[in-house]
């Protein structure tokens, strides 16, 4: 009897999902708890037939079903139970150990998500990005706080999934290309148009790239590596200190004529304040900023030299570089200040202001 009902249920809830009225199997369920056993097997049999009956007569612990249900209700964004880092201001340490004297091995940038894996005597153990380790408890949001969190940050953005994809000033193929940018490469989205187009935002600009090559999804920011703040060989202290200085500013807004590096900043703003702690003075566009210093490669590149980027060969953006082939700087109004790769658009130049 025990099985029928089983069965009975599956049949009702496979009736209701294929548009059947509930109350036509609401009958045959009655009907069926009163047939002989030999009758279970053709039952069976026709709702495997329909590609419905898999999905019921696996046999599964209540434990493990509740297990199931449980990620499919907390899943967001990927993640089945979410974190948000909550803090006020520069970034949460993650280390290798629950303890404060454990080695570092990421930061967490405010308002950044992570997966939380396990909570212990006022340590959660994460994994966001390519980082898995320890961080204070105390500075995460979790539960339905984080979710809530979630959906006021997540934001959507265009993932280009082709090489060398066409950044254009306009919305058609014959439309001045302003950059190319790579395979992965993430742009955050001001619009998504209706003529098989994107407008997204390139640093504070507005552009346009083809539907066809990106994929468009929601996304959160997650945590950095240590990888991505080493340095190389041969490095001075101050080009060192000057970016770690730098990257406590991570996740801060971006704002049009800022220089604050907490409040808001552009991104020569951001650039004039972070070298004006180290006693370095700066003109405050970027434009004028591209004309202090030497002129360097692409090889010859230190952490704390400057790369230019340019829109339709006038300079219109700038960003320090921090090593590893990664530039720290205040993007747009939708992603702040933030790390990219040197190359996520084509650098016009490069300049070293730091002489030593």
């Amino acid at each position: 009897m025990k099985t029928l009902v089983k069965y009975g249920v599956s049949a009702l809830v496979a009736g209701l999902v294929l548009g059947t009225p509930a109350t036509a199997y609401a009958s045959e369920i009655n009907n069926q708890i009163v047939k002989e056993n030999n009758n279970i097997a053709q039952s069976t049999e026709d709702l495997l037939t329909a590609g419905i009956g898999e999905l019921f007569s696996t046999v599964l612990t209540e434990d493990e079903y509740k297990e199931i249900a449980k990620k499919a209700q907390g899943a967001r964004w990927g993640y089945t139970n979410l974190g948000i880092c909550n803090v006020e201001d520069n970034n949460l340490n993650i280390r290798q150990t629950p303890d404060e004297s454990g080695k570092m091995v990421g930061k967490l940038p405010k308002n950044a998500a992570c997966e939380v894996l396990e909570s212990k005597d006022g340590w959660a153990h994460i994994k966001s990005g390519k980082v898995d380790g320890y961080v204070k408890e105390q500075y995460l949001l979790v539960g339905f706080d984080a979710i809530q969190k979630g959906e006021e940050l997540a934001s959507p953005i265009a993932v280009a999934n082709t090489d060398g994809l066409n950044v254009r000033e306009e919305p058609n193929t014959s439309a001045e290309v302003v950059t190319q940018v790579a395979h992965g490469e993430m742009l955050d989205i001001a619009e998504i148009m209706n003529n098989g187009w994107v407008k997204v935002y390139l640093d504070s600009e507005e552009v346009y790239v083809s539907a066809d090559y990106v994929e468009v999804k929601s996304d959160l920011n997650t945590a950095i590596t240590m990888t991505e703040v080493l340095y190389g060989e041969g490095v001075s202290d101050v080009r060192v200190e000057l970016c770690e200085y730098a990257k406590q500013f991570i996740g801060n807004p971006y704002v049009w004529g800022g220089t604050s590096l907490t409040k808001g900043a552009d991104c020569s703003g951001f650039v004039q304040s972070v070298f004006k702690k180290y006693g370095v003075s700066l003109p405050r566009t970027s434009r004028t900023q591209a004309g202090v210093g030497t002129q360097i490669s692409a090889g010859d590149l230190k952490a704390g030299d400057l790369i230019f980027y340019a829109k339709g060969g006038t300079i219109n953006h700038v960003a320090i570089y921090i090593g590893g082939g990664q530039v720290v700087h205040a993007s747009s109004p939708k992603s702040g200040i933030k790390i990219s790769k040197y190359n996520y658009r084509t650098p016009h130049k490069m300049m070293r202001v730091l002489q030593d």
